[in-house]
């Protein structure tokens, strides 16, 4: 539809005599002394915080830290070098050509040619990688990451004033992420350690470090999300701080200009920031280099079992109020968790008096109890509450085991319930496994199959009834209630595991 001049001017005029008139009759609507206080009354203001005073106070003790490698030169002409060592010559030792795995390291040497005379190739020092740290003392011991410096021939700090000095490993704990380096310095201006604990979600934070190698750098965000788990070794502090690759290591600041965490991780699907950084607590950290400063290493306990999540469904089928507590998937041979008595299919709900409300907290618990402690352990187990005693040993890398076929030669008698057709577990598989009863699965049908179970699993019980026979697997399942969840207690290789079983309707 097309408007002549004269009738968009009439149009606008009528419109604004409208407005006008709206205004004032909602003016006319106040009465005086109102109206004077709307006039009196000024607009409210946000103000933002200003950084620039922490950042003053706390720039100084942030340094850069970058890495060096030793890799062997390519040598032109000769056989069998790979390709891209020239690459890695002038690109550094993490140079992977896109799309070629299997690439032989630069580390690795030439295949030997027999008529030739073998000589060690010459070596050249190349930069590794770019990070960050701070001084937590005035003598000069610096705080990092340990992937920053993992596998660096060579380890150099500058400070904010230019000066640079090669650094000294202290300790490294690759569980944490943690390294201490220690520099040959005096009167240097260490970071305040804060308290982690006293975190909010929304109070502001500063991150200061050396993303992509632009030193000194200050970025700031809010808090997103505290104790926030991954599946690592500890809880993370989530923030919106703008973190990108060479801010490793570098200090997260509260407004007090104290360290709350190191900025570790981000979670990116472009490999820069996309607005969720992750640091690890200061208060873990703090633990952690205790121990390296005085012993260069990191000495944690075990109990020698493997956990996994009770689902709200297992909770459910085992009597449990709520999903909560670590649940035994299997007890190591000669561990401190079989002297005590532990059983897989337990669920452990506190460690020394402290409970355990996600699976995930009992490996930390554990690791950060000195070794000889001896500590209570409540799991529940056949629908109650059991208090064990175990004694923390010092961890150990973990064993490799063994699995095995656990099909019988001979075809037993078997019997049939809640889908599955089961026969009694050979007497060698119960002594290598250390068990006692079970039957074997032959055949898992309807509801169990849909949970998961299947040919070759062990069932060791039912609810609360441990099961010794074929035949007395039948009488249980016939005895429990099927409109309700069964819990299942299935031992397949070296794990056991609850399975919820939901019997059709």
């Amino acid at each position: 539809m097309n408007f002549s001049y004269e009738k968009t001017q009439m149009f606008l005029r009528r419109f604004l005599m409208m407005v006008g008139a709206a205004t004032a009759l909602a003016g006319a609507a106040l009465t005086p002394a109102q109206a004077q206080t709307q006039a009196q009354t000024p607009m409210p203001t946000v103000t933002m915080p200003d950084f620039s005073g922490i950042v003053e106070k706390a720039d100084p003790a942030v340094v850069n830290i970058r890495t060096t490698a030793t890799v062997p030169v390519r040598r032109p002409g000769s056989d069998g070098q790979d390709p891209y060592d020239l690459f890695r010559f002038f690109f550094g030792p993490d140079f992977q050509p896109p799309g070629m795995p299997g690439q032989r390291s630069p580390r690795e040497k030439a295949p030997k040619d027999n008529n030739k005379e073998q000589k060690d190739p010459e070596e050249r020092t190349v930069p590794r990688g770019v990070g960050s740290g701070f001084f937590i003392s005035a003598d000069g011991y610096v705080l990092t990451n340990n992937h920053v410096v993992a596998d660096a021939t060579d380890i150099y700090v500058t400070t904010t004033d230019g000066r640079e000095f090669k650094a000294k490993v202290i300790g490294t704990d690759d569980r944490t992420d943690v390294a201490l380096l220690k520099i040959d310095a005096k009167g240097l201006t260490p970071l305040p350690i804060g308290d982690d604990s006293k975190l909010k979600k929304g109070q502001w934070v500063l991150a200061i470090g050396s993303p992509f190698g632009l030193d000194s750098t200050v970025t700031a965000g809010i808090i997103s999300a505290i104790n926030r788990d991954t599946g690592d070794y500890l809880p993370f502090i989530q923030t919106d701080v703008a973190v990108n690759p060479g801010n490793s290591g570098g200090p997260l600041l509260n407004l007090a200009g104290e360290v709350v965490g190191i900025n570790s991780q981000i979670i990116s699907r472009s490999g820069g920031f996309m607005g969720i950084s992750l640091a690890i607590p200061i208060d873990e950290v703090m633990r952690v280099v205790d121990q390296l400063r005085s012993n260069g290493k990191v000495t944690r306990g075990r109990i020698g079992v493997q956990i996994g999540e009770v689902t709200n469904e297992v909770a459910t089928a085992i009597g449990l109020s709520k999903a909560e507590g670590a649940l035994v998937s299997s007890v190591e041979g000669d561990s401190p968790a079989e002297a005590a008595g532990v059983q897989p299919g337990d669920v452990i709900l506190k460690f020394n008096d402290r409970n355990i409300a996600r699976w995930s907290d009992l490996p930390r618990m554990v690791g950060e109890t000195k070794p000889g402690t001896v500590a209570p352990l409540q799991v529940w187990r056949k629908g109650k509450s059991q208090t064990l005693t175990v004694k923390v040993a010092e961890i150990q890398p973990p064993k490799s085991a063994a699995k095995e076929k656990t099909n019988p030669k001979t075809e037993p008698e078997s019997s049939s319930a809640l889908g599955l057709t089961v026969v009694p577990v050979p007497a060698e598989t119960q002594r290598k496994m250390k068990i006692t009863g079970g039957v074997l699965v032959r055949q898992a049908e309807g509801a169990a199959a849909r949970a998961g179970i299947m040919e070759g699993d062990i069932v060791l019980a039912i609810n609360d009834t441990d099961i010794t026979a074929p035949d007395q697997f039948v009488k249980a399942a016939g005895k429990v209630d099927k409109t309700k969840s069964i819990g299942v207690l299935v031992r397949r290789g070296d794990q056991t595991q609850w399975v919820a079983v939901q019997p059709a309707k």
